[in-house]
């Protein structure tokens, strides 16, 4: 069966991107946080941009 991409609903902070992301590769939420917020650091565009997009592009977990 193939693993989707969803947007969490149980571990989420603002719009559940990052825990949809942690879930769907296996990797602690917390890494994926520092990561997005590493990727906020240089202006914030290189990081914000891509986070709105996956808010609206990926779908809430229908699942949970």
């Amino acid at each position: 069966m193939e693993k989707r991409l969803y947007r969490s609903k149980n571990n989420r902070m603002i719009a559940g991107v990052c825990g949809g992301i942690a879930e769907r590769t296996g990797i602690d939420v917390s890494i994926i946080r520092i990561i997005a917020v590493i990727l906020l650091l240089p202006g914030w565009l290189p990081g914000f941009l891509p986070y709105i997009i996956m808010w609206a592009v990926i779908p809430e977990n229908p699942a949970e």
